[in-house]
């Protein structure tokens, strides 16, 4: 008599607190990606003279990059510290870093202490975010994976919905600095929820650190990205003090790349992007960034210096983006396992594309509706990118190098920020720079300098001046639409490369179908 056939064998679960652990994970990223998106709706009120510190439009990008820079030169030094010390511990130091810096942001004085507690604030997302996906990794089977970094990546649509709105809550009844606040009692109520449920978990065979390789990086983002905000600063790229920091910083960067590939202990691994699974989906998600950053950077000037909204009604404005984010994000697995992660991020990265280019139909009177739906389709773009694309990175690696892997993923989104907040902020501010010129001959010295650093410095000289400034407005408006219209074309072909560069070399479904096999028949190294 026949024995019937013995069921299959039931995948492994995983760590028992994983769905609540990943929560606790989940909170404490929104502290990483609420700031940036707080701070682009507090853009023009701390260019603004009175309200806030008059910060230039070089010195906003400065607030940013300062962060991104030192975020993405530090992260895959970070995700090695974590696998040798223990990814909880370095979470934690991470968290209460990001808390002093956050305070020390909320009481600057200068546009130049701003910037350097940014640069704190950037070291400590560093400890923090390379820490989130490896202790995901770690504790969520393969099987389970996929949805565990959907609903991460879900987080970053919940803090673009919070972000902005909280912050432009906190613009309308209380002083810029407030924005920054926000953060502390999120650190408090992360680090001691991680102290209860997170499991300390390390790589038993760390690597070595690689200090050589983190300053040659560092020095090369800031060199290149000094450069190309001065050639918009100037609006002019052939001058020594743009061209001159510019190729610096690609000799540097391309000695940091030489170096990499020849260490034994590289800061950044060059050589695991010989896996076209892991190279393909880092590229997707660094061309995603590039072009969506600089986009958000001057919307934020777009909805209220052109369009007049308040700081909470900007913020409210970016509710569709988020809403796509946490509609699409967490069923993005399951889109990958029906269409396969190539046709996924080809379609995300399309739609990205798409929006972006119907930022150049966008004047002074078109309907919020319309934007609003813009930012909707963006948003379902980026959230059948970045999961699939994230989980190809994670599965690219063994678990004891979920540290790595993350930085890797993480350094691609940061220095992709930096860059296209750097490129396109310097696009608007030297096409605006250019249109304004000629309206701007018959001031005075001074008032002149302050209207051609920003659109907002030339409406405080236009209110400044009474009725004879009014003749300033509507240039200034067209002069900032044609910056913006140029740079939205620029992001849309860069996303629309993503769009290419996923079809050519990103594995098909039956690749990833057998990668993921392979990776289920290993034992789980925590």
């Amino acid at each position: 008599m026949e024995q019937p056939p013995s069921p299959a064998p039931s995948p492994p679960a995983g760590h028992p607190r994983r769905w609540y652990i990943l929560g606790v994970l989940v909170f404490s990223l929104l502290v990483v990606v609420l700031d940036n998106t707080v701070l682009n709706v507090a853009l023009k009120t701390i260019a603004d003279p009175g309200e806030g510190l008059g910060a230039t439009q070089s010195e906003l990008a400065w607030s940013i990059n300062s962060y991104t820079l030192v975020f993405a030169g530090l992260l895959f030094t970070f995700g090695v510290v974590g696998d040798r010390l223990g990814r909880k511990r370095v979470l934690v130091a991470g968290m209460v870093v990001f808390g002093l810096a956050s305070l020390l942001s909320a009481y600057a004085q200068t546009p130049d202490q701003l910037i350097w507690a940014r640069a704190l604030m950037g070291l400590g997302g560093a400890a923090i975010m390379p820490q989130t996906l490896s202790i995901i990794t770690n504790v969520f089977e393969p099987h389970e994976r996929g949805r565990a970094i959907g609903i991460w990546a879900g987080a970053v649509g919940l803090a673009v919905a919070i972000g902005p709105v909280t912050g432009g809550l906190l613009l309308d009844h209380f002083w810029w600095g407030s924005v920054f606040l926000i953060n502390v009692p999120i650190v408090i109520g992360g680090v001691t929820a991680m102290f209860l449920l997170v499991p300390e978990s390390r790589n038993l065979h760390p690597g070595r650190l690689d200090p050589v390789g983190v300053l040659l990086s560092i020095v090369g983002l800031v060199a290149l990205s000094y450069g190309i905000i001065g050639g918009g600063d100037r609006a002019s790229w052939l001058e020594p003090a743009v061209l001159g920091p510019i190729a610096l910083g690609v000799t540097v960067l391309a000695l940091f790349v030489w170096h990499e590939a020849r260490t034994d202990h590289p800061a950044f691994d060059v050589r695991l992007f010989r896996d076209p699974r892991m190279s393909t989906a880092v590229g997707s998600i660094a061309l995603c960034f590039f072009a969506t950053s600089g986009v958000f950077f001057f919307t934020s000037f777009y909805l209220q210096s052109v369009r007049g909204l308040s700081p909470a009604e900007s913020g409210a404005m970016l509710l569709p983006f988020a809403a796509a984010q946490l509609i699409f994000s967490p069923r993005s697995a399951a889109m990958v396992q029906r269409f396969g992660t190539k046709a996924v991020c080809a379609v995300g990265l399309l739609l990205v594309a798409v929006s972006l280019v119907a930022y150049r139909f966008i004047d002074q009177d078109t309907s919020l509706w319309v934007i609003g739906a813009m930012f909707f389709v963006q948003g379902a773009g980026m959230a059948n990118v970045m999961p699939p694309a994230t989980e190809s990175v994670m599965s690219a690696l063994p678990r004891e190098k979920a540290g790595a892997g993350s930085a890797i993923n993480n350094t691609a989104r940061q220095v992709a920020v930096a860059l296209g907040v750097a490129i396109l902020g310097s696009v608007v501010a030297s096409i605006y720079r250019s249109g304004m010129d000629d309206h701007l001959a018959a001031l005075p010295p001074g008032a002149r300098a302050t209207a051609t650093e920003s659109i907002e410095g030339t409406l405080a000289v236009a209110s400044r001046l009474g009725a004879a400034g009014n003749r300033l407005i509507e240039p200034a408006h067209a002069a900032f639409l044609d910056g913006m219209h140029a740079a939205a074309l620029g992001s849309a072909a860069v996303a629309f490369i993503g769009v290419l560069v996923v079809l050519r070399w990103m594995p098909g479904r039956a690749r990833a179908a057998e990668d993921t096999l392979i990776e289920d028949r290993e034992p789980a190294q925590v």
